[in-house]
């Protein structure tokens, strides 16, 4: 896969460039890799007592926010997949919040779900380390918005980081 240099703004809606923007790396298959060390960190200052905090009373416990970040992880891999293999229907947008309401990341262990994260992103690491340079940039149609795989891979990135962001700032 070459995955040089971040997604010129048609492979992607406006709404994405601030995950993109979070990636330091002009590399996709380098800031995948260096996200580990970021997950690692992040579930090492955990502890189950934490899990189901949530920092205001109508806001996702910690378990809820690493489950959507389970869920975003699958989505947007289904649709870097379908653009890659030039499915030009415009793949649908997902509620987060009724994603979340409609699990039971807080009756989880925080172990099981850092697993489930380590697991799922190793296999959408696997996803695009095995697309075609040529299918990187395709553009496809998701949630009614321009998108292509690599742009869905920086704002992968991107987001985790936004929401790992979001967790030390106003949980821990």
């Amino acid at each position: 896969m070459k995955a040089q240099g971040k997604p010129a703004a048609a492979e992607r809606g406006d709404y994405y460039q601030q995950y993109i923007d979070r990636v330091d790396s002009d590399d996709l298959r380098e800031a995948f890799a260096r996200q580990d060390a970021e997950i690692a960190q992040l579930f090492a200052e955990l502890d189950e007592a934490k899990g189901n905090h949530r920092y205001a009373p109508d806001k996702w416990s910690v378990k809820q926010l690493l489950g959507h970040l389970i869920d975003s992880e699958r989505v947007f891999g289904y649709r870097a997949i379908s653009i890659a293999r030039g499915d030009q229907q415009n793949l649908p947008g997902f509620s987060e919040d009724d994603f979340v309401a409609a699990s039971n990341y807080d009756s989880r262990t925080l172990a099981d779900i850092e697993a489930e994260l380590l697991a799922v992103r190793a296999s959408t690491r696997a996803l695009f380390a095995g697309l075609a340079d040529e299918s990187l940039t395709i553009i496809g149609h998701a949630n009614g918005l321009p998108a292509s795989p690599r742009a869905i891979g920086y704002v992968l990135v991107g987001h985790l980081r936004h929401h790992f962001g979001v967790l030390r700032e106003r949980y821990l």
